[in-house]
This record gives C-alpha cells, structure tokens and sequence, in this order.
C-alpha cells in the first residue's frame, strides 16, 4: 500500500433538519469540487434559534483528502 498524504480544510454544513443532515450536506457539496475526500471530523456543532425553536443546525468539519501524485 503506498504511502498517502493528506491535505485538510474547514467546511461548515448548515440544515434546518438535523446535525446529521448538515454533516451530509457540507460532505456532499465538497464533493462535487473536491476529489478523494477519505474522512471527516466535527469540529463544533451550534444552531440558529428562533422563537424558542431550533431553526437550523450548523455544523463546522474538518475534511480530509488525498493528494494527487
């Protein structure tokens, strides 16, 4: 197996459903830009309140991807 190296960002996901939700969302759009993304940390994890009520989740990743040789 060779060796890999890794780059990584920050990206910040954002849902008015789930933490989940904007974990998958953040992930999904890198993707379309980003090639061989391979893991992902939470890094925090806050929301958006309106009227008593949780109007959206925001959840800041830090992503990890491979480099091309």
């Amino acid at each position: 197996m060779p060796d890999h190296i890794y780059k990584h960002i920050q990206i910040t996901g954002s849902s008015e459903t789930s933490s989940d939700e904007a974990i998958r969302s953040a992930i999904g759009k890198a993707s379309a830009t980003i090639r061989e993304i391979r893991w992902f940390k939470v890094i925090e994890t806050r929301g958006h309140v309106i009227d008593g009520k949780i109007a959206h989740w925001q959840v800041t990743l830090d992503i990890g991807f491979t480099i091309d040789d």
